[in-house]
């Protein structure tokens, strides 16, 4: 594929985005990218076969776009519990976040689309922050910032948390304060008073 062709597919993708924050994953139909992206529909064709093909890409993207964030976020001195707290953080301004998030859109396809194991970005970010979340304690514990007998059960335990707290702020509604105690429940849990 040639610059050129990298550059469109790039654009159809972040403009796609875009619909899908404002319509969800189940309202989208090709027709609507084509509009938004201003281009033909064989245009439309040539790069993306379907509305599901085009979120899995916007998906991968926005899953690139957030380890960005949050690496170049991360100092050169940063303790493993400066790390989680960041990572904590980050995932309360996702959480607290009215507009421009794909959360809704997610859970539509998802739950709409039974994807091979191999084919699920949701599950696949999921296992990865578990993993990092594990050697992130797992560091803290080796140099006694954190206290905990099964890393590997609380980074699960940390994500599945946050999960719970992403479906919350769609369905029910959540507050900064109840971010708040979750975060402050997990720290604890870690032997960790944040400042």
């Amino acid at each position: 594929m040639g610059e050129k062709s990298i550059q469109k597919k790039k654009y159809i993708i972040e403009t796609a985005r875009k619909v899908f924050m404002e319509k969800g994953f189940k309202k989208v139909t090709m027709k609507d990218i084509v509009e938004a992206c201003e281009i033909s529909r064989g245009g439309l064709y040539l790069y993306f076969e379907s509305t599901g093909q085009i979120f899995l890409e916007v998906l991968k993207m926005e899953s690139q776009e957030a380890d960005d964030v949050f690496s170049d976020s991360i100092t050169e001195d940063a303790t493993a519990a400066d790390i989680l707290i960041l990572f904590l953080k980050e995932q309360k301004k996702e959480l607290l976040r009215k507009k421009d998030t794909l959360t809704q859109a997610i859970y539509e396809f998802y739950f709409e689309n039974e994807l091979p194991k191999k084919d699920n970005v949701l599950k696949k970010q999921f296992d990865s922050a578990v993993k990092i979340i594990e050697k992130l304690i797992e560091a803290g514990v080796e140099n006694g910032e954190f206290y905990c007998e099964d890393c590997r059960g609380t980074a699960r335990n940390i994500m599945f948390v946050l999960e719970g707290l992403k479906i919350s702020a769609q369905t029910i509604g959540i507050t900064a304060d109840a971010v708040d105690r979750e975060i402050l429940y997990i720290l604890k849990g870690l032997g960790v008073e944040e400042e």
